[in-house]
């Protein structure tokens, strides 16, 4: 047996800690290809969200047993997602019910900061989440710039260097498209930013899922992204590099600690889910089996990216043979690509793809996926968008080939 055999069964077999994976439908095994919109949660973290409960349930910074212990799954939480996305310490990660409320959160603290005249430049490959709230600052004088996509869902970065300039404050950016794909040259941005002096935002939301993280040695000023994307519960988490979060004057209670990592947590937090948030990690770090060795949560997600990259490709290169089939987005040969595939099939609407997928028992997204303003840009979000699949830690082989054939069935019946 290879050692990329042996590193898949490995992975595969984990398969059996997935409780939703033994659904059916129709007589058929589910095969859950909707993972860019959220992924299946592995019984560890189920059993970490019902102990709290059943064993911690209070709210926190109290006296007694069961509030201390509910402090500690906080810290937990924090020490966890430090190590997660390499950051300086559990004192730069904040937490939120989801990214959207804390991107919120951060664009009405920084347009505090801001004057009219000053600029925000975000790019048409993003989420919404990463550009409504800094479009509504535009309300009070601040200069919004977007940045252009190309016809192949990747950014213009020659457009991105002729609109950042000295006004510039700040730029938010995705780091991968759960649209397209594509993945973003943050470390050339980042090189940017710092020639404008302007803060750099990331949204890794679609990224964290499946490469490895480290935003030291990225040199990011903030960076988000969503456990209920890699295995655990729905929180949003906040990285802010150093001493930024004390300087940025965001709204807050007079009961919360005016410093970071509290002063944006605005009420309490979700504390079973913040339980669910160590095991997703915990889980996660297993994949490398050495629990002694430095790094390993590094080297675990190498080893998922690596799985879920051939499966990716396998699915890529059989859907290119399709007549009438077309991907969005760039294709395996770049750097690096999320294992997130889009496409359109001519004469077949999107919803009807994915209701026609589900009849086979497979999952799969249509629509814009709230990536609107890429999708408007490359000319189909009134033609009902695209049909999205994307492969997680426990797609399979098996599963990959049933939906190639379900898609070649699909446009071979309407042809």
């Amino acid at each position: 047996m290879s050692s990329r055999t042996s590193e898949f069964s490995a992975i595969t077999d984990r398969r059996q800690e997935f409780p939703s994976l033994k659904r059916e439908y129709g007589g058929m095994p589910l095969a859950f290809f909707d993972g860019p919109g959220g992924t299946q949660v592995p019984e560890s973290v189920i059993s970490a969200v019902s102990d709290y409960y059943r064993t911690s349930n209070a709210n926190a910074h109290g006296a007694f047993i069961t509030s201390r212990e509910t402090d500690e799954v906080v810290e937990n939480a924090r020490r966890q997602a430090a190590r997660f996305l390499g950051a300086e310490g559990p004192q730069n990660i904040s937490f939120g019910p989801n990214m959207t409320s804390l991107t919120y959160s951060l664009s009405r603290a920084i347009g505090r900061w801001l004057h009219r005249g000053d600029e925000i430049l975000i790019t048409q490959l993003d989420h919404e989440a990463n550009r409504a709230p800094w479009l509504a600052l535009r309300e009070q004088g601040i200069i919004v710039r977007e940045v252009k996509i190309l016809d192949n869902g990747t950014l213009d970065y020659v457009d991105f260097e002729n609109k950042i300039n000295e006004n510039t404050r700040l730029v938010a950016m995705g780091y991968s498209s759960n649209v397209t794909g594509t993945v973003n040259e943050v470390q050339r941005i980042r090189r940017l930013t710092h020639a404008a002096e302007a803060l750099l935002l990331v949204d890794a939301v679609h990224f964290a899922p499946h490469f490895p993280l480290d935003v030291t040695s990225l040199g990011v000023d903030l960076l988000l992204c969503s456990a209920y994307k890699f295995y655990g519960p729905h929180v949003g988490i906040l990285y802010s590099k150093g001493e930024l979060l004390n300087r940025i004057p965001t709204y807050f209670l007079r009961t919360q600690e005016a410093h970071a990592p509290f002063k944006i947590e605005t009420g309490t937090l979700n504390f079973a889910a913040l339980n669910g948030v160590t095991a997703a990690i915990d889980f996660i770090e297993s994949f490398d089996p050495d629990p002694r060795a430095e790094s390993r949560l590094h080297r675990a997600m190498q080893k998922i990216a690596g799985y879920e990259e051939v499966l990716a490709r396998r699915i890529y290169d059989g859907l290119q043979s399709i007549p009438g089939l077309r991907t969005i987005g760039p294709d395996f040969n770049v750097e690096q690509r999320a294992p997130t595939i889009s496409f359109t099939l001519e004469g077949v609407k999107p919803h009807i793809v994915c209701a026609e997928l589900s009849e086979k028992a497979i999952l799969a997204w249509n629509g814009h996926f709230y990536g609107i303003r890429a999708v408007e840009r490359l000319g189909l979000l009134e033609k009902g968008g695209l049909t999205r699949v994307g492969v997680s830690l426990y797609n399979t082989e098996e599963e990959v080939e049933r939906l190639l054939t379900s898609v070649n069935e699909i446009a071979a019946r309407h042809r």
